[in-house]
């Protein structure tokens, strides 16, 4: 059995390194098959060789994290195994750098994966980007960050959120209340998100100035939006034409995000996705960009990724018959 050691300047980034219980580092001994062994300020990892090296590699970049001041917890700890494991874990040096923005609880809020890296990225170099992937990668999440952002840096002078009203076969007509009261349940997210970043008693009054608006996507035909950041949600559940009606709005100095899974398209049979057309027209066009996440990017609980891996399988063998 071999053996080797790393040494820990400082004894509190230890203690965040094994976590409560050891819980932490039971599940780097679990996945390299390692024994990881604590005496002082010395961590002696045994185990085979080629194991040895994966998991030194995997706890010197949590410990990387742990000294950029962040908080370790199992996504965090099972999403650098997986780089280790793929051998790109020399890619996390660049990841979690810059803040986007500050929540209104004081909360800075960074990219958590390399995915949500190249995606922040592209929407900085980029008029219009396309946000492909499942459920719990962060897609509308950071791209209100980002919007909230660019409005707060008076690079926009609004923030209009849209998304489908009508999914999964509901018909509007069949809820309480008039129109906005009828809507507003299919864009909770959105004003979730924004509640987040802003704090309730801000968004009221951006919303009352008309510098943020959340509406169903039906209310853009026909305007041209100048000056804004843009975010089309939920986008695999638009039609084609919608899509091009909604793009076509761009103005002058504004930025056009759009989000969508293409594995959870509640459109009736027989109609077309959007955005899976869109993702093929546009691919070549210069300052547009098609960014997909996978389900490395899930910063969700462990489960969301496990079940979405299990769909894919069944989605390949479905195929296949």
């Amino acid at each position: 059995m071999a053996e080797q050691t790393i040494s820990i300047e400082r004894m509190e980034h230890a203690v965040s390194l094994f976590g409560s219980f050891d819980e932490n580092i039971k599940i780097i001994e679990k996945e390299f098959e390692v024994n990881v062994i604590t005496r002082g300020s010395d961590i002696k990892i045994q185990g085979d060789e080629e194991n040895i090296d994966k998991a030194k590699r995997a706890i010197a970049n949590l410990l990387h994290v742990i000294n950029k001041g962040e908080l370790l917890n199992e996504q965090t700890i099972r999403y650098v195994i997986s780089l280790v494991k793929d051998g790109n874990d020399d890619k996390l040096s660049s990841m979690g750098t810059d803040v986007i923005c500050i929540s209104a609880k004081g909360k800075p809020i960074k990219a958590k994966t390399l995915g949500q890296k190249k995606y922040i990225d592209a929407i900085k170099n980029n008029t219009i980007v396309i946000g492909v992937g499942p459920a719990g990668t962060g897609k509308t999440y950071l791209a209100v960050a980002m919007a909230v952002s660019a409005f707060r840096a008076k690079e926009v002078n609004r923030i209009i959120l849209t998304r489908p009203a009508v999914e999964a076969g509901e018909k509007l007509g069949f809820l309480p209340g008039d129109l906005q009261q009828k809507v507003d349940p299919y864009l909770r997210p959105l004003y979730d998100a924004l509640f987040d970043m802003l704090g309730p008693e801000n968004f009221q009054k951006y919303q009352e100035r008309g510098n943020i608006e959340v509406a169903p996507l039906a209310y853009m035909r026909g305007r041209t939006l100048d000056d804004s950041f843009i975010i089309l949600d939920e986008a695999q559940n638009t039609t084609p034409e919608q899509m091009k009606m909604f793009l076509t709005r761009l103005g002058f100095g504004s930025k056009i995000v759009v989000t969508g899974d293409i594995t959870q398209i509640d459109l009736p049979d027989g109609k077309r996705s959007g955005l899976v057309e869109v993702v093929k027209i546009l691919k070549n066009l210069e300052d547009i960009q098609t960014v997909k996440f996978s389900e490395k990017d899930v910063v969700r609980h462990k489960l969301v990724q496990d079940i979405i891996k299990a769909y894919e399988k069944y989605e390949e063998v479905k195929k296949r018959k």
